[in-house]
């Protein structure tokens, strides 16, 4: 187990320290349990997912009462959902919520009633261009129902009469999210973020669900400079309930990743905080490019997934977003084809190294004094060319030294030195923790 503080651990020796075929099938198998579940913005979907995740790590679950105000939001009704079909006029069952949870528009609204086919292709909804895929469709906000099928299925409809039934709630209930908090030597904390709220989507939400939950289990053993805090929410409402609920504490977030979309084949991306020169920044933009696949950095903007919440003007959070493919940038985007097939634990277990790399770096991201600034310490007397002499890079650890003391002056992290240097922040890293044990830096923390 990678234990952070631990100084012979490295960026390029981190995956040894982890089976990620192992994590790979353990992150997919998550994914797999939870496929299945009926996930909205509240009610019991919600729940049922929590319950599973404690399994792996035991989080807190918090409910918010419905009717409770959040900035300029209230908390939603809570909606929950047994059943729903159609029947044509033989009472077939031709569009059934029991064989794919698409099928009904999320939020809908009970009725059981009789309506033509004229009627009912006012609450039907298709992908055409997709014509053998269910879309997925919501409508929290507004009272009304409606069915998803695929466009093939619709053009088999005939001109009949239909029995329509949805078999739902929609009343007075909670807003559920799950919190889980492990602390640090610092009360400083790093913020990991995800929407929990589709229901039978793999990429969009499933993906960074699991990841979040296997972050959180391997960082609850180890050691760690920063304290973590991790948050499953519902989208949008959630982030905005959380937030609300905890400003007084928000200024203890230094740092923030969203995870999203992160178990397909696509490019690694990379959408910057709001203020876009961050620390978490500086080190995603780092990771990637060193991590010798497709990469992207794009600027924030404000839409997508709940950074855009933790980056409005009033909290500013530096928050990123770590994704593959971006949302509604690949066809499967919010289908019935967001399935296990389109997530594959190869991808998984990429994410989740990519994501545990960006935290290593974060939490070594030191920024130290030269104890001795006044020109270049005697290093040959501490014996310190002879730690770095066995080394087939000894002229590169040393350069690494060099680099160190001079840069080690409270305005440059390791990050910098090493981005500055061009050596490798694992070098930068060891060379410092060389420097520590010799008594010529010392840290900025407390």
């Amino acid at each position: 187990m990678v234990a952070y503080g631990v100084q012979n651990i490295n960026l390029v020796e981190l995956k040894n320290y982890f089976n990620l075929k192992d994590i790979s099938l353990e992150l997919y198998e998550l994914i797999s349990n939870l496929y299945p579940i009926c996930r909205s913005i509240t009610g019991n979907g919600f729940r049922e997912t929590l319950k599973i995740i404690q399994q792996h790590i035991p989080l807190s679950i918090h409910e918010v009462p419905t009717g409770t105000e959040v900035f300029d939001w209230t908390i939603p009704k809570e909606w929950n959902i047994k059943d729903a079909y159609i029947k044509n006029s033989q009472g077939e069952k031709i569009v059934d919520f029991t064989n794919s949870n698409l099928h009904v528009v999320n939020y809908s609204i009970p009725i059981h009633q009789k309506l033509s086919l004229q009627e009912l292709k006012l609450h039907l909804f298709t992908l055409p261009e997709h014509p053998d895929w269910i879309p997925y469709r919501t409508s929290y906000y507004k009272e009304s129902w409606g069915f998803c099928l695929s466009h093939n299925q619709y053009l088999q409809l005939k001109d009949e009469e239909y029995e329509v039934c949805i078999d739902s709630s929609l009343e007075p209930g909670y807003l559920t999210y799950g919190e889980y908090f492990i602390p640090g030597e610092s009360s400083d904390e790093v913020l990991i973020s995800c929407h929990t709220c589709h229901p039978s989507l793999c990429n969009d939400n499933l993906s960074g669900i699991a990841i979040a939950t296997f972050i959180a289990k391997y960082l609850s053993q180890t050691t760690s400079r920063y304290s973590y805090r991790f948050i499953w929410i519902p989208g949008t409402i959630g982030s905005i309930t959380w937030l609300a609920l905890n400003e007084a504490k928000v200024n203890k977030i230094k740092h923030g990743l969203v995870l999203t979309c992160l178990g397909d084949s696509g490019k690694f991306t990379y959408k910057k905080s709001r203020r876009a020169n961050t620390e978490i920044d500086k080190v995603a933009a780092y990771v990637l490019k060193n991590s010798k696949q497709d990469y992207e950095i794009i600027d924030f903007f404000p839409y997508g997934y709940d950074e855009r919440q933790y980056c409005s003007p009033g909290f500013n959070l530096a928050v990123g977003c770590l994704m593959r493919s971006p949302h509604g940038s690949f066809p499967e985007y919010h289908t019935s084809a967001d399935d296990l097939n389109f997530v594959q634990p190869q991808y998984l277990a990429e994410s989740f190294l990519q994501c545990h790399s960006m935290l290593y770096i974060l939490n070594n991201n030191e920024i130290y004094y030269n104890k001795n600034p006044k020109c270049e310490p005697q290093l040959g007397k501490r014996g310190i060319y002879r730690v770095t002499g066995g080394h087939k890079d000894s002229e590169l650890n040393q350069m690494a030294i060099l680099w160190v003391l001079n840069l080690s002056d409270g305005d440059h992290t390791l990050l910098d030195i090493a981005e500055r240097s061009g050596i490798s922040f694992d070098l930068i890293k060891n060379a410092a923790d060389i420097l520590l044990a010799h008594d010529l830096l010392k840290s900025n923390i407390n």
